[in-house]
């Protein structure tokens, strides 16, 4: 009887695993929150990142694009640590909410430690990772609201390290690799969260 009982007591326990993160998705703070995430998200993608780049990258030949980079521009990004954000998708059976917002999470202080380690050396990024800090804290709301955490593992960038004893055009590169992925990750942050307040279970 304890035995059926227990296992009872765990198949509950699975189903309001599941379905608690979709029924968020209605609710109406949940829904506030992603809206004012979006917004955020926005104003980092359209005006705060293209205005730091602008500032800060000045090496010729360097631009706000990744669709014609030369290779060795690559392999310099791969040599400073700098990786790629989580992929993030739309939701599903297998894409869960938890899994989706743990992403956002891990590519957000991801970008903000890049963004730190490049601080050491240059000015006029203290406003980007003011707003990145934001977006963290408008995730951390979201997560709450779901009542799921991160599940993501997160392994801090070591870029600040092999920037100490590089010169300029590798300062330069690591700014225009961060800046540039950043507005990509920024791009698939607004595609996932438009996902999330259209997503119906």
């Amino acid at each position: 009887m304890n035995r059926l009982f227990l296992v009872a007591l765990q198949c509950c326990m699975a189903v309001l695993v599941h379905s608690a993160p979709v029924r968020v998705l209605d609710d109406p703070e949940f829904k506030r929150t992603t809206e004012l995430m979006k917004t955020l998200v926005l104003k980092i993608r359209v005006d705060m990142v293209p205005t730091v780049y602008s500032a800060i990258v000045i090496e010729e030949g360097l631009k706000l694009d990744l669709s014609s980079l030369p290779a060795h521009l690559d392999d310099m990004r791969m040599s400073l640590g700098i990786r790629d954000a989580p992929i993030l998708k739309p939701l599903s059976e297998h894409f869960t909410l938890e899994r989706c917002l743990s992403r956002m999470s891990t590519g957000v202080r991801l970008y903000h430690d890049l963004l730190g380690a490049l601080a050491t050396k240059l000015s006029g990024l203290t406003y980007l990772m003011n707003d990145l800090q934001d977006l963290q804290g408008q995730i951390r709301n979201m997560q709450a609201l779901a009542q799921v955490s991160d599940i993501e593992e997160y392994q801090s960038p070591d870029l600040a390290s092999r920037l100490a004893d590089s010169g300029n055009y590798e300062l330069q590169v690591a700014s225009h690799q961060t800046l540039a992925r950043l507005r990509i990750f920024c791009h698939d942050l607004v595609r996932s969260l438009r996902n999330i307040s259209s997503y119906k279970a």
